[in-house]
C-alpha cells in the first residue's frame, strides 16, 4: 500500500475523508430537525405528553413524602382521604399507576417509530446522496440518533416541567401552603432529570429500527425514489 505524509496509507486518508467528525454530524442533524420542524414538533410533543404523566405521578409522590413527616393530624387525614395510600411508610406508585405509565410510554414509542419511518421515506434522496458521496452506514445512523436525542431532551424537559408544575398546583389547592413550605426541591429536581432521561431513552428506542432501515438503503434505489 502506498505511503503518504505522516506514514499513513492512502486507505487511511480516504477513511478520514469519509468519516465526518462529530461536530459536522451534530450540525447536519440539527439542520435536519430545523428543516423538518413540524414533524419534529409532533414527535417532541408526543414525548412531552407521555413523560408529563410520569413526571406528574413521580413528583406528586415526592411532594407528599416531603409534606407527610411534618403534617398535623388533620392534614394527614386529608391526604389519606384524597385517595393516597402509604406503602411501607411512604407514598409511591401502585400497580395501577405503573400500568398506566407503561401503556402511555408504549404508545409513545410506537408513535415515534411510525414518525421516524415516515421521515426515512421522505428522505430517500437525501440519504442516497449522502451514501453516494461516501457516507458510511454509521454516519446515517448517527444523524437519526442525534435527532432523536434532540427531540427526546426537549420533549422530556418540557413534559417534566409541565407535569411537575401541574401536580404542584393540584396538591397546593388540595392541601394548602404546607406543600410550599415543605417542598422537596432537590427530590423534585431529580425527578425532572430522571423523566427527561427517560424521554431521551424512549426516543432512542423508537429510532433504532428506522435508523437501521435508512443505513441499509442502497444509494441507487434511494435516488430513483419519487419521494
Amino acid at each position: 500500500m502506498e505511503r503518504i505524509h505522516g506514514g499513513k496509507t492512502l486507505e487511511d486518508k480516504v477513511k478520514r475523508q469519509i468519516v465526518l467528525p462529530w461536530s459536522q454530524v451534530l450540525r447536519i442533524s440539527f439542520n435536519s430537525v430545523r428543516v423538518r420542524l413540524f414533524r419534529s414538533l409532533i414527535t417532541t410533543l408526543s414525548l412531552a405528553l407521555a413523560v408529563s404523566f410520569v413526571a406528574y405521578t413521580w413528583a406528586g409522590y415526592e411532594i407528599l413524602n416531603g409534606v407527610w413527616p411534618k403534617a398535623d393530624a388533620s392534614l394527614r387525614q386529608s391526604i389519606l382521604g384524597a385517595g393516597y395510600e402509604l406503602v411501607d411508610g411512604s407514598f409511591g406508585s401502585g400497580p395501577k399507576d405503573r400500568w398506566l405509565a407503561f401503556l402511555s410510554l408504549l404508545v409513545c414509542v410506537v408513535g415515534i417509530v411510525n414518525a421516524q419511518l415516515m421521515s426515512v421515506t421522505e428522505r430517500f434522496r437525501e440519504i442516497g446522496t449522502f451514501k453516494c458521496l461516501g457516507a458510511l452506514n454509521t454516519f446515517v445512523v448517527r444523524i437519526f440518533v442525534l435527532e432523536a436525542v434532540y427531540q427526546g431532551f426537549l420533549g422530556g424537559l418540557a413534559g417534566s416541567l409541565g407535569g411537575i408544575l401541574v401536580t404542584s398546583i393540584v396538591l397546593l389547592v388540595k392541601f394548602g401552603w404546607s406543600v410550599v413550605t415543605e417542598y422537596p426541591l432537590a427530590r423534585v429536581a431529580l425527578t425532572c432529570a430522571e423523566a427527561t432521561l427517560l424521554a431521551v431513552f424512549l426516543s432512542l428506542v423508537g429510532v433504532i429500527y428506522p435508523a437501521l432501515v435508512a443505513a441499509r438503503m442502497q444509494p441507487a434505489v434511494a435516488l430513483r425514489s419519487e419521494a
